[in-house]
């Protein structure tokens, strides 16, 4: 049966990850910046024990990384190199803790890195910066044995065909540490799964189907086709998004996200597989918990399993 997927933060419980900005940091002189964002980084680790062990506690199969727990990481002005931190042995240990503790209790970390992270772009220093990006993601995935880092395709800039070959082409060059764990999704307004299998295929990396943004951008795929053909690409637990619309289909902008899923909005085919699905809600753990509580009563609940190459924990493929 499917594992559900919690993202990033919580509504209700008092676990918080630390950030800053760099106008703030850039006021500081270097030592005081290095000192702050260590401690940042202290306390993030130590977020996300707690955010993992609530995960084990209430049956939450996953977890989805805020890209910014090491905090501007990688800011032209501010970013640093991990071992630039005063303690930074002790918080590297904190954080291979946490990918311990999800290696031992089945829990599967991942991360979706922000729109900045653009492949596709025709631009030299955009990609440069994007590469730069994907290595701190997969440095802290080491770490924490998170075997996804998910991006989306970017912007079509004029020619979506020669933007796609771009991104196959990116992909296919990357270091194995990213490429190792480098998924694609297709969004609601340029890249649908027909446009990203492709890519998926030549490149060799799975395609994370996020249901939601088929229905805003529909592409002649049947979901139940475009399940299948993602399916194909995985080489371990497969990864898929879903989420509720705002406002009911067919009224208003069904891009915006609801507090809660709709049970409905749950492809019923899914119900039955050895996936990973994370719940894309606004109330974080109250709608992943509710949306779980709704599967378990629902009578699709005892369709039959489908099993699938089982997700490893290591962090790697």
């Amino acid at each position: 049966m499917p594992r559900w997927g919690l993202c990033c933060i919580f509504r209700r419980e008092p676990i918080k990850f630390a950030r800053t900005t760099a106008s703030f940091l850039q006021k500081k002189p270097r030592q005081e910046q290095l000192r702050r964002l260590a401690e940042i980084c202290t306390r993030n680790a130590e977020a996300l024990q707690q955010a993992l062990a609530f995960c084990r506690e209430n049956g939450i199969g996953a977890f989805r990384i805020n890209s910014q727990i090491l905090p501007l990481k990688t800011h032209p002005q501010t970013g640093y190199g991990i071992a630039e931190l005063p303690g930074h042995r002790e918080i590297v240990a904190k954080f291979r803790d946490c990918g311990a503790f999800s290696r031992r209790h089945d829990l599967r970390t991942s991360f979706h890195p922000d729109q900045f992270i653009l492949l596709s772009s025709p631009s030299a220093q955009v990609t440069r910066q994007s590469i730069a990006d994907l290595r701190y993601h997969a440095e802290v995935a080491e770490w924490v044995a998170a075997d996804v880092i998910n991006i989306h395709g970017g912007g079509a800039y004029g020619d979506k065909a020669q933007a796609l070959k771009r991104l196959a082409g990116r992909i296919c060059e990357l270091p194995e540490a990213i490429r190792a764990r480098l998924t694609l999704e297709n969004d609601d307004r340029v890249y649908s799964p027909a446009d990203l299998l492709a890519v998926c295929q030549t490149a060799g990396i799975p395609l994370v189907y996020d249901v939601h943004h088929h229905r805003c951008l529909p592409d002649g795929l049947s979901e139940a086709a475009a399940t299948a053909m993602a399916l194909t690409t995985w080489n371990r637990e497969p990864l898929f998004h879903v989420s509720s619309p705002l406002t009911p289909w067919g009224q208003g902008n069904p891009r915006n996200h609801h507090d809660f899923i709709d049970i409905a909005d749950v492809p019923e085919s899914w119900r039955g597989m050895d996936i990973t699905i994370d719940v894309e809600a606004k109330a974080k753990e109250l709608a992943v918990l509710q949306l779980m509580a709704a599967i378990a009563a629902s009578p699709a609940s005892a369709a039959g399993r489908n099993p699938l190459r089982p997700f490893c924990g290591t962090g790697t493929t």
